[in-house]
């Protein structure tokens, strides 16, 4: 499996992070979605069904699965 980031993961959402929380993200999106992306994602709703949902404490990651890679769209703080 190969991850692609979106650039504005990599220039916003990642750097805002605190370390531990970077740290934690980082560990389950190579151990989880490098080895089961779809086990562990859960699909979006609506017209989004192409992207799923990693929940990592009070944190998502959203990606897409696409061949081999893990595109990496977005990771933000989880509100109601």
């Amino acid at each position: 499996m190969r991850f692609i980031y979106h650039p504005k993961v990599r220039s916003d959402d990642i750097p805002s992070l605190a370390a531990d929380i970077r740290t934690r993200i980082q560990d389950a999106i190579e151990q989880r979605l490098g080895t089961e992306p779809l086990k562990y994602g859960l699909p979006l709703r609506s017209g989004l069904r192409q992207y799923r949902k990693l929940r990592v404490g009070d944190y998502r990651v959203i990606y897409a699965v696409a061949g081999e890679d893990i595109r990496i769209i977005v990771i933000g703080h989880h509100t109601n």
